[in-house]
């Protein structure tokens, strides 16, 4: 009998279950894996470059781009970044607005997630009910900025505008009946604190079901338990953030830890794994979803009943409205100078870090005095996690890649750059 000899194999970078452009090159024997060395590179799109060379506020889109799945957490980052380095603080009422959305993203990146996941592992039907929910929030997402996914709606000294007071409906169309438009719009009469006070109440049941079809089914269980183990200890030599750190029994949350807006005034619990496997992250995440819920409802609460401004009042930072610019004309200056050159930001460095879904997302910009950054540094969760995917990996077997890539919740734009 001959001997048994170890074989290289691609995993990707086309596979459906690499979540974007990975390419695992894995040393196998037999159906074990002996070595899992990851490739990146193949979606690099120069973010980081591009926005040394344009005006501050010209890069907020390319944020959301990074993350396509945390789009407004990644924004975050980015603006409060800016605040720093300019010495502004958003009025409260923007903050509020910023905790909430940053919570909405929480819920839209982990439903993504969970449904990937589910798919991947072998559960079909999960996949469906996350994007019914997700398709709630996308509406929520276009209702405040115009734009279903990439929205740039936070801005340095606020956000775009205030919460619309309408909620966008569904049109009449042959393809749907009157009792169907019905359905559709009933939860659409009201504001858009209204639609999403309405989500906010019929989630925690979504949640429950999506629990249901997974977390005691027995072969979840068998695909999750004990795969990808990682120690407490190990997670931190790791630089693991977010629900990778959590889910290992590390008490770790920036909002929490190093608040920031109004996290300190909002209630909320931390939830924390015991094994560090693949199981206790999934029900990390399921938990997280459930304390997002909680917080948007009290962002909603404070929002309701405290009208007020959403911008910082400095147009050399801010534009002036349409209606300003049209009848002063140092308004006019203003307008023009900012959406021609921008603003010049004062000489330093800082770096602002937020809890997105992932983990913790941070920019590192370093300014000369000009309108564009010197030097921007993108701090991505994915990169730290991807790296440990070789320690993960040796020893499971080959279909437990699929279980450890969907556990990382990998999205490449973040970590490719």
């Amino acid at each position: 009998m001959g001997d048994i000899r170890s074989y290289t194999m691609n995993f990707g970078p086309q596979h459906p279950a690499a979540h974007g452009v990975l390419r695992l090159v894995l040393e196998m024997e037999g159906e074990t894996i002996r070595r899992a060395d990851p490739h990146i590179g193949l979606l690099h799109r120069a973010t980081e470059k591009l926005a040394e060379s344009k005006p501050y506020n010209q890069s907020i889109g390319y944020m959301d781009r990074l993350d396509y799945v945390s789009m407004m957490c990644n924004e975050h980052g980015y603006v409060l970044a800016i605040e720093k380095l300019l010495g502004i603080q958003p009025p409260r009422r923007a903050q509020y607005i910023r905790v909430m959305f940053d919570e909405v993203t929480r819920i839209l990146n982990h439903l993504m997630w969970l449904g990937a996941h589910g798919l991947d592992v072998g559960a079909m039907t999960v996949f469906l009910y996350c994007f019914r929910e997700r398709e709630d929030l996308m509406d929520v997402y276009e209702a405040v900025s115009g734009a279903r996914m990439h929205a740039t709606y936070y801005r340095p000294g606020g956000v775009y505008r205030d919460l619309p007071e309408r909620m966008p409906q569904y049109d009449s169309s042959r393809f749907r009946s009157e009792q169907d438009m019905k359905h559709l719009n009933a939860a659409r009469q009201g504001s858009l604190l209204d639609f999403l006070e309405d989500f906010c109440n019929r989630f925690p049941a979504c949640v429950d079901d999506y629990e249901t079809l997974l977390t005691d089914n027995r072969i979840w269980k068998q695909r999750l338990v004990g795969i990808g183990v990682v120690t407490p200890e190990r997670a931190l030599e790791l630089g693991f953030t977010g629900p990778m750190l959590r889910g290992s029994g590390v008490e770790w949350d920036l909002r929490r830890k190093q608040p920031y807006e109004v996290y300190d005034e909002v209630d909320f619990e931390i939830p924390v794994g015991t094994n560090g496997d693949c199981y206790d992250r999934y029900l990390v995440r399921v938990e997280e979803m459930r304390q997002s819920c909680r917080i948007v409802k009290q962002c909603i609460d404070w929002l309701r009943k405290n009208p007020g401004p959403v911008m910082v009042d400095d147009h050399k930072v801010v534009p002036p409205t349409r209606e300003e610019m049209k009848d002063d004309m140092e308004s006019m200056i203003h307008h023009f100078k900012l959406f021609t050159e921008g603003y010049s930001v004062p000489p330093g460095e800082a770096y602002a870090a937020v809890e997105a879904p992932k983990g913790e997302f941070g920019c590192y910009i370093v300014s000369d005095g000009a309108n564009k950054p010197y030097r921007l540094k993108v701090r991505a969760p994915g990169f730290t996690h991807l790296a440990a995917m070789d320690e993960m990996a040796s020893g499971h077997m080959l279909a437990d890649v699929v279980a450890l890539i969907g556990t990382q919740d990998i999205v490449f734009g973040e970590i490719d750059r």
